[in-house]
């Protein structure tokens, strides 16, 4: 992929970096020299315009990348990108704008904002003229895939079930897992597979409850998974990512195997729809949650799932963990 705009956004700060690097690297393969410039507060776009538009005789082909700040944001322009403020001593996404509509074969432009989305002006324009990329955060059945994505970039291949070994030792954090890949690929043999042994002793994780409580729901016992939960929360982890990106899809996984059970699918036409491996443990997990709760609980518990995550999100609840463990009580009260 080569194109000569790069508009990286999304609520994933280690994304946008680890895009912007891998940007970088690839550039640098291709004999681009590297101009790193930011945008916050005073400074504006001047500089990083400047650059766009000047010629360099000692860099005839250049990567430049502007890394926009949240203080831009704050004092520059709103959000959907329809206001043109500029900033003292800087100049504003109009002249940006107009800058990149003439960019030429020579220079590849890279824009990274510290926020969920790009301004919809700077949007519509990268469309256009390149590439918008969004780092969204993954939810639990993707998180073997980036390890996969990670381990490729490093020229690596994962063993059988070593990407579900690192999804269940660092959750959703993807610096962890992308660290303990580049750990591993410094003593990688020539054969350049990564295996369970050689990423080391399963010593404590960052984020250790999220695949407990994840296990513990379609057990059915209530008193491990509220615990469970009360750890988690305790621990510091953020009681809206918990709702949107663990138990709403575990919720959702375990309601579609349910509904496929009644019908009398079996294991492998549920892990086709589920995309899924029938041995996999999401698969395993989503079957026991299913036949212990049935279809018409899973229901219940996943629309009121997704209406405590659109009250959170809209501001409506303030009490969210009591709300959660409220919903937990509801789908697990009377299991069996």
């Amino acid at each position: 992929m080569d194109a000569p705009v790069y508009v990286v956004a999304g609520p994933q700060p280690f994304l946008r970096e680890y895009v912007l690097d891998n940007l970088r690297k690839r550039m640098a393969a291709a004999s681009f020299q590297y101009r790193s410039f930011q945008a916050g507060g005073s400074e504006g776009f001047g500089a990083v315009i400047r650059e766009l538009e000047a010629a360099d005789l000692f860099a005839p082909r250049r990567f430049v990348a502007c890394r926009v700040l949240k203080s831009y944001r704050e004092r520059g322009g709103d959000d959907d990108g329809s206001g043109e403020a500029v900033a003292a001593g800087g100049s504003g996404e109009a002249a940006l704008i107009d800058a990149i509509g003439k960019i030429g074969p020579s220079v590849r432009f890279g824009l990274v904002y510290e926020r969920d989305n790009a301004p919809a002006k700077i949007r519509r324009t990268a469309e256009g003229a390149g590439v918008v990329i969004n780092c969204m955060r993954p939810f639990d059945n993707q998180i073997g895939q980036y390890a996969e994505v990670f381990a490729r970039a490093l020229g690596l291949k994962l063993a059988r079930d070593t990407a579900d070994l690192l999804a269940v030792r660092h959750g959703g954090d993807l610096a962890a897992i992308a660290n303990a890949l580049s750990l591993a690929a410094i003593a990688a043999d020539g054969g350049g597979k990564i295996d369970e042994a050689d990423l080391g002793g399963g010593g404590a994780s960052r984020v250790p409850d999220l695949f407990e409580l994840a296990e513990s729901v379609p057990r059915g016992n209530l008193n491990e998974t509220l615990a469970l939960f009360d750890r988690a929360i305790q621990t510091g982890r953020d009681p809206i990512e918990l709702l949107a990106v663990e138990l709403i899809p575990l919720i959702r996984r375990m309601l579609t195997a349910a509904v496929l059970l009644e019908k009398r699918q079996g294991a492998a036409a549920i892990g086709r729809v589920l995309g899924l491996p029938p041995s996999s443990g999401l698969m395993m997990r989503a079957l026991d949650g299913a036949r212990r709760f049935g279809a018409e609980r899973l229901a219940v518990a996943h629309r009121k799932a997704t209406l405590l995550d659109a009250s959170f999100k809209a501001g409506l609840l303030k009490e969210r963990e009591a709300a959660i463990a409220g919903m937990l009580l509801d789908l697990m009260g009377s299991a069996k």
